[in-house]
């Protein structure tokens, strides 16, 4: 809980300090898909959520500051930059959370000037983040020994479909896909899930995603409901393509990390699933914006 705590913590304070940057980012840098598709990146590092950027987009569409096809890029962009998270929750930075807990702390009561004050803040929740994971750890540890939670995860490690779900329903219930990952992550560090469990929890998490961004679309205009859509359609398509290639996946990154540990496998298939399927996806770009907008036409206005 502390750990998924400081997550939305370190987001909303981000979110307040970088928001106004971020307002007039999108403005400006977003006229063409590989454009934005940087600015979705750099965003979502900044911002610390995929979910805030992409909410942010279909704001700005319905304020009409900005286009579905223009938001295109951003949502991609977004999946690419949350999988960096996903590599600073596979590094052994636990041991490291009073520093920038104790240095925050004392940011936050000693500063009289506001905007230090929030520098303060992510220090101090980008600290509990760590901490937090440092106590996920501990608390993990004494599963090696359970036999139901070893047949829990032998099931996942088998069946990888239902570790997808798994992931999926996780995600749905604590609305935040770097959470989930970031357990997958800790499970992997502490040789209780096999890489290819960690896996097929992180596609679930991609799918799980979706349901912040389609809610943010109820009472918007098509526009944004059609970036909803885009997400969806995105994400689904993805991990369809990533179930159906899931083995060769796996031994691909595998291969690419190197023999390094579970925790960096899980955090490098993030990364390369989501770079791969922006890269994949930029070719059908326009076909997808103008099948959505033949399934879902504009109204005219009244």
């Amino acid at each position: 809980l502390l750990f998924i705590y400081a997550i939305v913590q370190l987001s909303s304070v981000m979110r307040g300090i970088f928001s106004e940057q971020a307002t007039n980012i999108i403005a400006k840098y977003t006229q063409n898909i590989f454009s934005s598709i940087v600015i979705g990146t750099v965003l979502t590092v900044l911002l610390g959520s995929s979910s805030a950027v992409i909410i942010l987009a279909i704001v700005f569409i319905n304020a009409q500051t900005l286009s579905f096809k223009q938001a295109i890029g951003i949502i991609m962009g977004a999946n690419i930059g949350t999988t960096f998270s996903s590599q600073i929750i596979a590094l052994d930075i636990g041991k490291y959370a009073l520093i920038p807990l104790i240095i925050g702390f004392l940011v936050r009561i000693l500063s009289n000037k506001t905007h230090i004050k929030q520098y303060g803040q992510i220090l101090f929740y980008l600290g509990m983040l760590f901490f937090g994971l440092f106590l996920m750890e501990e608390s993990v540890t004494p599963l090696k020994d359970s036999a139901l939670f070893e047949q829990w995860i032998s099931k996942i490690d088998n069946n990888y479909l239902q570790g997808t779900l798994i992931g999926g329903l996780i995600t749905l219930i604590i609305q935040s896909s770097s959470g989930t990952i970031g357990m997958a992550i800790v499970l992997g560090k502490q040789n209780l899930i096999s890489a290819a469990g960690g896996i097929a929890i992180m596609l679930g998490a991609e799918l799980g995603t979706c349901s912040n961004t389609l809610f943010a679309t109820i009472k918007g205009s098509r526009q944004a409901l059609k970036a909803g859509l885009f997400h969806l359609t995105f994400n689904l398509i993805t991990i369809c393509i990533g179930l159906l290639i899931f083995t060769p996946f796996v031994n691909f990154v595998a291969y690419v990390s190197s023999d390094q540990s579970i925790s960096t496998q899980i955090a490098n298939a993030h990364m390369l699933f989501n770079l791969g399927g922006v890269i994949l996806f930029i070719p059908f770009v326009g076909l997808t914006v103008r099948l959505l907008n033949y399934l879902l036409p504009d109204q005219a206005p009244s």
